[in-house]
């Protein structure tokens, strides 16, 4: 087993219309044998920009550290609140500089434009190459159950229930079908005015 599947766990995102949704599960494991059932792998970095880190729990939380610090000092210095598309450059630049000893965590970047509310989302390698499709990514060990399942439910320009719900629904199919991630997932939908948290039942075994 590789050091990224080692701890198992899956992330997701899907854009809508001026809303994007962000959706993890909640397991945390040592190979096959589940050791938590409450690991965050989705953080709030902004306002209404979010990232999630699958792959080795420890490199994830390194990475957060660094791109946390990265923020901080780039709202301090530029006098403005980050938007989802720098937040993905950052991101991108310290993978790409760590190429020769990287982390071994897929990023995922998702939110709406701070000015705008035009929705963004992306994911990127180990070294931070970025893929940024207009309707769905994903990461983690799922990635390969939840890429075909949202063909089959993305929609263009989807509401934010719509969105959730074919978010949620994605998710919970992909969750059937990977062993390293479940026990339930969180689905976050940010719109404009606020972000909604809600955690759904998965299988539990």
């Amino acid at each position: 087993m590789s050091a990224m599947t080692y701890n198992g766990g899956t992330v997701m995102a899907m854009a809508g219309d001026q809303c994007v949704c962000i959706a993890t599960d909640l397991r945390f494991g040592e190979q096959m044998t589940t050791v938590a059932v409450d690991q965050k792998k989705v953080h709030k970095v902004g306002e209404k920009v979010y990232i999630g880190l699958a792959g080795l729990n420890t490199d994830a939380r390194t990475v957060l550290e660094k791109i946390t610090y990265r923020k901080n000092l780039y709202e301090l210095t530029e006098n403005r609140k980050i938007s989802p598309k720098v937040m993905a450059t950052m991101l991108s630049n310290l993978a790409y500089q760590h190429r020769f000893g990287s982390f071994f965590t897929e990023p995922l970047v998702a939110g709406l434009d701070p000015y705008t509310n035009a929705p963004f989302i992306c994911a990127m390698d180990t070294i931070g190459c970025i893929g940024n499709p207009r309707d769905f990514v994903a990461v983690g060990t799922a990635q390969e159950f939840l890429l075909g399942v949202c063909e089959s439910f993305w929609r263009e320009n989807m509401k934010p229930d719509e969105l959730f719900e074919a978010t949620a629904q994605a998710m919970l199919s992909a969750l059937e079908r990977d062993a390293a991630s479940g026990w339930g997932a969180v689905v976050y939908t940010i719109t404009p005015e606020k972000v909604n948290i809600s955690t759904i039942k998965a299988r539990m075994d």
